[in-house]
């Protein structure tokens, strides 16, 4: 089996080490690669699992998220930063590759004259000390993507802290620095940079563009979709959570989860996973990602196809109609896969959506982001969830703080620690008295968590965590 991450990578846990130059030799004869997911380099560049699909995009941000993996990828400046450096790229009205919170995040954009670039972001991070990302630039146009973002990480790795690795993030440097002297160390590197770039970064673009262009989309109808949802309320059920609009006539993208209540969140088998490569080419022009939430998304599936591919991943365990709902829970491997971990995510993850599966307000509670880490280094992105658990250790005892408020999307916001945390076996309990206050707090049954949160504030969700204090 493997493990789907937060980095939209897969994590393989525990090989033997003998094993490991064969399967590094099985990875690269396909053209994968364990290359820069470790040290102080230029990590995996994420983009969003929707691009090329996504019914709210400018363009698809793949092309320049491949560009930009090429750049960087043993970029001999580059290979000792001060500290791991991350990049995301985003195209659509909705930020689906959560920029704010990564080192650079570029978000493609057009100006009032229609022509492309990017609005460009630094200085987000998670971790120990949570900060998101602030734009230093409005708009950088298309073919100055390469220049101006060697310049950021030029600038960065000169001044960088380099004696005291928590503080070494560029996160730190904007904050303690200031951006407006970034800004203006930044725009003097462009300057000197910009020239070296001749033109090849631009004819690579032009290739990455074909390799990434649509497949040849069907304009068949619907068939018997609508039929289908009518006649089977599970299919219907899953048709509501599991699928996102698509750009083109008659198509959806598909949301897999693999987040069946008391499963091992963003766990795959070697079936299951030999299963989805089938299915995508069977049903999905030969395509599938891993997103931010550890699901797998089929972006092109057309409409008559839905029902014969949710019969089959039924069949096999994976039609979860769950996706973006409580039960759709971000978790790390906590303690039970990773050393660095100082308390277990998995439990808590399955404990929380088993119960509130048996108490059946999934979709009362509606649209719903539960993340959790077990360390402070925060994998799970537990600052960005409505509700963030933290587990850390108290004198030998598992301890979860919890986070409110958190959204990495639409409105980029770092969840607001409530108070003191939890031990284990109350940490259900209180996400229950979080649920409940907002059950009683919500303006409509339309209206969701994160938009109650904001309206009332913090107060009503604080009284009900610790009612002794209340």
């Amino acid at each position: 089996y493997g493990h789907w991450t937060t980095r939209q990578n897969i994590q393989f846990n525990w090989p033997k080490l003998v094993d490991i130059p064969d399967m590094l030799d099985a990875l690269a004869d396909v053209g994968l690669h364990a290359i820069q997911t470790s040290g102080n380099t230029i990590r995996n560049v994420t983009t969003d699992a929707f691009a090329g699909a996504a019914a709210d995009e400018v363009t698809d941000p793949r092309p320049y998220a491949e560009l930009l993996r090429a750049w960087s990828t043993d970029h001999a400046e580059f290979q000792f930063l001060p500290r791991k450096f991350k990049i995301a790229v985003s195209a659509g009205a909705t930020d689906r590759a959560v920029v704010a919170a990564h080192d650079i995040g570029l978000r493609l954009v057009r100006n009032d004259a229609g022509e492309l670039g990017f609005q460009v972001w630094i200085g987000g991070g998670l971790g120990r000390t949570p900060l998101l990302g602030q734009v230093v630039r409005e708009f950088l146009p298309e073919a100055d993507l390469l220049p101006y973002v060697e310049a950021i990480i030029s600038a960065y790795n000169l001044s960088g802290r380099r004696d005291n690795k928590y503080k070494a993030r560029i996160k730190i440097t904007v904050a303690e620095r200031g951006l407006d002297v970034m800004r203006d160390e930044i725009e003097a590197e462009f300057q000197n940079r910009r020239a070296a770039f001749t033109g090849v970064d631009q004819t690579l673009l032009a290739e990455l563009k074909q390799v990434y262009a649509a497949p040849l989309f069907r304009t068949a109808p619907e068939g018997d979709y609508e039929a289908s949802r009518a006649a089977n309320p599970a299919f219907r059920s899953w048709t509501d959570t599991n699928l996102a609009a698509h750009k083109a006539p008659g198509y959806a993208s598909v949301i897999v989860t693999f987040k069946a209540p008391g499963q091992t969140p963003g766990d795959a088998s070697a079936e299951q996973m030999r299963l989805l490569a089938d299915l995508a080419e069977r049903y999905g022009h030969h395509d599938l990602r891993i997103s931010h939430e550890q699901n797998v998304v089929l972006p092109h599936v057309h409409k008559s196809d839905l029902y014969a591919l949710y019969q089959e991943l039924r069949a096999a365990g994976l039609a979860t109609a769950n996706a973006g709902l409580i039960s759709d829970i971000v978790a790390c491997p906590g303690m039970d896969y990773c050393t660095l971990a100082t308390a277990r995510s998995i439990p808590i993850a399955q404990d929380i959506a088993e119960h509130f599966r048996a108490r059946g307000l999934e979709d009362e509670i509606g649209k719903f982001n539960i993340r959790i880490s077990g360390c402070i280094n925060a994998c799970g992105h537990h600052h960005l969830g409505h509700i963030g658990i933290l587990g850390l250790d108290r004198a030998g005892v598992e301890n979860y703080q919890i986070t409110l408020g958190g959204d990495g999307y639409e409105i980029p916001a770092i969840g607001q620690r409530a108070g003191a945390g939890f031990p284990a076996e109350e940490v259900v309990p209180a996400i229950d008295r979080v649920i409940d206050t907002y059950l009683e707090q919500r303006a409509s049954a339309d209206e969701r968590f994160i938009d109650t949160y904001r309206r009332v504030g913090v107060a009503p969700f604080k009284a009900a965590l610790y009612p002794a204090n209340a």
